[in-house]
């Protein structure tokens, strides 16, 4: 079981930057696969970005969306639990409620995922 908590929104104006973190529960942290998903108002929930365990290995695969990859980073902390998503050259496109979510094993690019935060408001100004 895991708990996950959001942090980081607020808001910024275009062109900026963003840090989310989301901290998680749970001694087996590092073998889950952590993935970051957005919900804009009336619109379904996008996925935005994974970083996944490679087999046995302990390092890490880290997959991206088209519409954020090479503006977007998520990367890890085991030791502390947490997992970031470090958002640049941001645009009013990218206001959205922003989640986290944690899978067990595997990666999924739906909301196939076991467990997810209460999401963290990002807001874009133009």
């Amino acid at each position: 079981q895991l708990q996950l908590v959001e942090s980081g929104g607020g808001l910024v104006q275009a062109g900026g930057s963003l840090r989310l973190s989301c901290a998680a529960s749970g001694r087996t942290f590092s073998s889950y696969t952590m993935a970051w998903f957005r919900q804009a108002p009336g619109k379904e929930r996008e996925f935005l970005a994974a970083t996944a365990r490679n087999g046995g290995n302990t390092y890490y695969n880290n997959y991206y969306a088209t519409s954020v990859k090479g503006r977007f980073t998520i990367s890890r902390d085991n030791a502390k639990n947490t997992v970031y998503l470090q958002m640049n050259s941001l645009n009013s496109e990218d206001t959205a409620v922003y989640y986290c979510a944690a899978k067990s094993s595997g990666l999924a690019v739906s909301t196939a995922y076991d467990y997810w935060g209460q999401g963290t408001q990002v807001t874009v100004s133009s």
